[in-house]
């Protein structure tokens, strides 16, 4: 999942990393074919070379020693607002066949099942970034086909929505074009909760490199995010 997920992003690109195991992606980018990446933190950091060492959030000590810039929140969410954000990165509880994203709660309004964090800067992500790519484990419980809450925005009720709305952003960029060892299309259409489409030149996805794999290893030594 890292390593699908660092190749999601494209040399030169700005990209709103997030958390969890996209900081982990970021490094592997910046290490191997997207050298010219800059990474935007929701916590006012940006950097144009990733962190010495592993982080655990977004504001530890590595992420700030040798930023770019270390501005007000304000400033790098405005980057968002202005068009300058390629790609974001997200993570969340529930996806739906739109790919809308729910952080906010399972269950009624009035009585929720399960309470979650809520949007921090996910909204903003899905609704101004170019486009976004959601990083989240494939079960059926968590794709549905309608989520209970709509926290970010990918395509609203489908084909047109985001226009209605007025958002500028691309909205959800990555779809099933290949599958990870181990697993199969069977697999992951009973894992889905709708009728899930899948792309014709869908293909095993490409295992992680030598050199991949290595990134991965020296940032998360102990297997924090990858064990």
């Amino acid at each position: 999942m890292v390593v699908a997920a660092a190749r999601e992003i494209r040399d030169g690109e700005v990209v709103f990393v997030g958390m969890r195991l996209p900081l982990l992606a970021f490094c592997v980018a910046k290490a191997t074919h997207a050298p010219a990446a800059y990474g935007l933190f929701e916590s006012g950091i940006i950097r144009d070379e990733a962190a010495s060492d592993l982080l655990y959030t977004m504001c530890d000590p590595p992420n700030v020693a040798g930023a770019a810039s270390c501005v007000p929140m304000s400033v790098v969410m405005s980057l968002l607002q202005r068009g300058d954000v390629d790609l974001g990165f997200i993570g969340g509880a529930e996806v739906d066949r739109y790919g809308n994203l729910n952080t906010s709660y399972v269950g009624s309004c009035s009585a929720p099942s399960v309470r979650l964090p809520g949007s921090g800067g996910a909204a903003d992500i899905a609704s101004l970034a170019g486009r976004f790519v959601m990083v989240m484990q494939h079960e059926r419980r968590r794709f549905k086909p309608r989520v209970d809450y709509v926290t970010s925005p990918g395509f609203g009720d489908g084909p047109g929505w985001r226009q209605r709305m007025g958002l500028p952003g691309g909205g959800p960029s990555a779809t099933l074009e290949s599958w990870h060892h181990g697993a199969s299309v069977d697999d992951i259409r009973g894992e889905t909760g709708w009728d899930l489409r899948v792309a014709g030149d869908a293909h095993p996805t490409v295992p992680p490199t030598d050199e991949e794999l290595a990134i991965i290893r020296q940032y998360d030594s102990t297997g924090f995010w990858t064990k």
